[in-house]
């Protein structure tokens, strides 16, 4: 016997959408329909709860089928505008991963380097329908004779293109600060000297993974929003971790949980991926990313209903902790504290930085939305979960 008043199936949930009967709401929306109409009765009146984030995601790329030529080719060595993918995959296929550089990047020779144009850019521009140059080498074997092929191509004449990121959707993550005496060029941006700033990466309530905190929902085979189209995800990110603190609301309060997905990339926006220069660190994508939560239950609406003042996330120094390996906190904050603008640490205000965008992030919670109402997008039982 369930514990719970309300008990909903994802079977259910989808007949529900496919009449155009399913109650949705965004992860903002369902903070004061909590508050007021209590938990229990929010949970028999919503059906899915949409979530976004947008924001630079170092761990992704794509997998490539650049095409066959005549005589055929397995490549060793493939560039996309000369940007180098890996290609020790088979025949064709390569993956280009959104941080490489280009291979005449100066990189950091001249402190801090510019990382104009990567792997993330690439895909963008492919996305965006534009001319890509690619070239590919072998060394050549009796079934592939070929040992060189140069072309120029689109997204659209490619045989197959799927992006395919290892970690994405970061369950919280650190508010960043500086206390050294000389300016840092970090993936959280640039960091000025002692505590100029604090920088942030999370779209707080709207955050996907901080709206189930246990992943009660998600699972290998949840569809989700991803770069502009539908996607997956495949399995938990590579630097996943469940048995980290949490706070009473059972959202971690620390780097936490991750996803790893997969899309068809002939089906995805460069308003979704959009490839990141990052001051004195690399280059990267920015990645357009929404989950769908269905309420199957009070608990789950209950983890959806949290606030920005419910998150918390720990104050980390990338002046010299964070380099070195040290593990040590310099206070915790809420969400609601760093959306405010500014923060307080040992009496000194600081000004913060999202390096997330919260008006994409409500947008792509938006588009997931009104597709679910309009029965263009159906949810999916998880065939595997991660707890």
């Amino acid at each position: 016997m369930s514990d719970y008043k309300v008990n909903k199936t994802i079977e259910q949930i989808n007949k529900k959408i496919a009449k155009g009967q399913a109650v949705v709401v965004t992860a903002e929306e369902i903070v004061d329909i909590a508050k007021k109409e209590g938990i229990v009765e929010a949970t028999k009146k919503i059906d899915v709860v949409t979530t976004g984030t947008f924001a630079p995601m170092c761990s992704s790329g794509a997998f490539i089928n650049i095409g066959q030529s005549k005589p055929l080719v397995r490549t060793t060595k493939t560039w996309f505008n000369n940007v180098e993918a890996y290609s020790g995959v088979a025949a064709v296929d390569c993956y280009l991963g959104a941080t490489q550089t280009c291979e005449d990047d100066p990189l950091n020779k001249r402190h801090p380097g510019e990382f104009n144009y990567g792997g993330g850019h690439v895909i963008q521009d492919l996305v965006a329908g534009k001319q890509v140059h690619i070239k590919a080498q072998s060394y050549g074997t009796d079934c592939y004779p070929n040992r060189e092929i140069e072309k120029i191509v689109t997204l659209k004449e490619l045989p197959n293109a799927m992006l395919c990121n290892p970690r994405n959707a970061y369950q919280n993550y650190n508010c960043a600060i500086n206390k050294s005496d000389k300016t840092k060029y970090t993936y959280m941006g640039t960091l000025k000297q002692g505590m100029g700033n604090a920088n942030y990466c999370s779209a707080g309530l709207l955050s996907p993974l901080l709206n189930d905190p246990y992943l009660k929902t998600i699972g290998i085979g949840t569809r989700i929003f991803l770069g502009g189209a539908q996607g997956y995800v495949t399995w938990t990110g590579t630097q996943h971790k469940s048995q980290v603190e949490r706070g009473l609301n059972g959202v971690p309060v620390a780097p936490a949980g991750t996803l790893s997905v997969m899309g068809d990339l002939k089906e995805m926006s460069p308003e979704w991926l959009v490839g990141q220069s990052i001051r004195g660190y690399g280059c990267s994508l920015s990645i357009g990313f929404g989950v769908p939560i269905p309420i199957l239950n009070e608990e789950i609406l209950k983890f959806t209903s949290v606030s920005d003042s419910d998150l918390f996330t720990q104050i980390i120094d990338y002046g010299y902790d964070y380099p070195q390996g040290i593990s040590r906190s310099y206070g915790q904050i809420s969400y609601a504290e760093l959306k405010s603008g500014s923060i307080m640490i040992k009496g000194k205000k600081i000004p913060t930085v999202p390096l997330s965008s919260m008006v994409k992030a409500r947008k792509i919670a938006d588009i997931l939305k009104k597709s679910i109402q309009k029965a263009k997008f159906f949810l999916t039982q998880p065939q595997h979960m991660f707890y």
